[in-house]
């Protein structure tokens, strides 16, 4: 590759710490794609005479085919997935495989393959995420009626349905998905014939280029085109996100199937057992997919850190953008396919739920309303009212629902037995009618609203 400039190979290590053959490999169906692109452009403009063209074209299948079936020597003294296609070329078709790199750089055409690939990995993301809100919405409609407890601080809130909490991952996924549809199409630009940096004199189409590769149009500037990985930064961002909101349910996993909540139930296909205790029933794919976020995140800080300090235009640095993305993409797909499972697999327990939903006195916000709309009360009062009436049934050790008529009136004489039909879970979710509120009705809205958003 050097030979007109170098007299000397690399030293060994120079050799191990420059080579990118062993992870770059992934790209080479990109590489092949591209190449086929490119020397097809170049015959079309009459840059290269079109036997030489054929001869490529048909290389370039037979590389593939050998890649393909396992059958193809990649090398580390050819460095790269680039060098490593062009050196087999050469093998199987001769001089004309020089003809190929003719108005084009590694630095264009690694950007090139890097983002195609890109492209497929925000693809095959987005549509798993819509497979898990798939899952989640069937499981929210099956169970929109099913009362629970609604935190905040881990502490018992105000009852909602599992319907409800359900759909609020249905809300972030929509999002997830529509960032990763976003990063998608701005990412869908050719950098093919930017060249090194500065473009080419050759008389090239790169808008035809673009078009045979799926792209909306050519990069716009030589510089930005091979110096840039934001779209790479944007697909690990995007995918960040998800595995944080994947991260949650799994927490939320762990919890409710502990004992001591026991709010839902994972057979055997996603959970293991002890070595020593053989009553234990671990719910390892939840923790599992809890921890492989991190790797994600990981990634995306590791190329912001390979990024943020780089002038224009090419540098070799870049080429730590890959092994961290390729890492990222296999654990949050990995994650998404776990957690589509187990939404699939679980089972809530409703009458635990029900049961916890009555706890820590989670009806005392419909109290307070209550006495609002009851008693034409400014809720700032109701609210010190409701605290009190709380206050007394804490320290008798009973629920709200529990106190008689003759307690709640010792605290606030208006008070009606009109009140204990707020003061039950039931009725507290069917109340909450408001728009993205818990009340079964509208769950059930906002599933049908979300299908029809997302073609489900």
């Amino acid at each position: 590759m050097w030979g007109g400039r170098f007299e000397r190979g690399p030293a060994e290590i120079m050799e191990r710490i420059n080579a990118s053959i062993d992870f770059d490999r992934k790209l080479h169906a990109q590489d092949i794609a591209g190449s086929k692109a490119h020397a097809a452009m170049l015959v079309a403009q009459g840059i290269i005479a079109s036997d030489d063209g054929e001869k490529i074209q048909a290389g370039l299948d037979a590389v593939k085919a050998e890649i393909d079936e396992g059958r193809f020597e990649f090398r580390r003294d050819r460095e790269d997935i680039h060098l490593n296609v062009e050196a087999r070329l050469a093998e199987l078709i001769g001089p004309a495989a020089g003809r190929l790199h003719t108005a084009r750089s590694r630095n264009d055409q690694v950007a090139t393959d890097f983002r195609l690939w890109v492209r497929d990995a925000a693809d095959r993301l987005s549509g798993q995420a819509t497979d898990l809100v798939a899952a989640l919405l069937d499981q929210a409609e099956t169970h929109a009626d099913v009362v629970m407890p609604g935190f905040t601080h881990l502490q018992v809130a105000q009852p909602i349905t599992f319907g409800h909490h359900l759909m609020a991952y249905v809300a972030m996924l929509e999002r997830d998905i529509g960032r990763l549809r976003d990063a998608r199409a701005r990412l869908n630009e050719c950098p093919l014939g930017a060249a090194a940096l500065a473009g080419t004199s050759f008389p090239i189409d790169r808008f035809a280029t673009a078009a045979a590769l799926g792209f909306d149009r050519p990069t716009a500037n030589s510089l930005d085109s091979v110096s840039s990985r934001d779209f790479a930064l944007e697909y690990l961002a995007a995918a960040s996100i998800l595995g944080v909101h994947l991260s949650r349910l799994a927490e939320e996993i762990v919890i409710w199937t502990s004992a001591q909540f026991r709010f839902i139930t994972l057979t055997d296909a996603f959970t293991t057992g002890s070595s020593i205790m053989p009553q234990k029933r671990n719910p390892d794919a939840a923790e599992l997919s809890r921890a492989k976020v991190g790797r994600v995140i990981g990634a995306l800080n590791a190329l912001l850190i390979v990024m943020k300090g780089l002038p224009l235009a090419y540098a070799k640095d870049m080429q730590e953008d890959k092994e961290p993305t390729f890492e990222a993409a296999e654990a949050i797909e990995l994650v998404v396919a776990a957690m589509a499972g187990m939404v699939r697999d679980m089972t809530p327990n409703a009458p635990v739920l029900k049961a916890a939903a009555g706890t820590g006195f989670s009806t005392a916000t419909d109290l307070a309303d209550w006495l609002v709309r009851a008693l034409n009360m400014p809720f700032r009062e109701a609210h010190h009212v409701t605290g009190r009436i709380v206050k007394l049934a804490e320290t008798r050790g009973i629920d709200l629902d529990a106190l008689s008529l003759a307690d709640m009136q010792g605290i606030e004489p208006r008070i009606t037995a009109a009140v204990f039909d707020v003061l039950s879970v039931d009725n507290s979710v069917a109340s909450r009618v408001s728009f993205g509120g818990t009340a079964p009705s509208g769950v059930r809205l906002q599933i049908a609203a979300a299908r029809t958003r997302l073609g489900l």
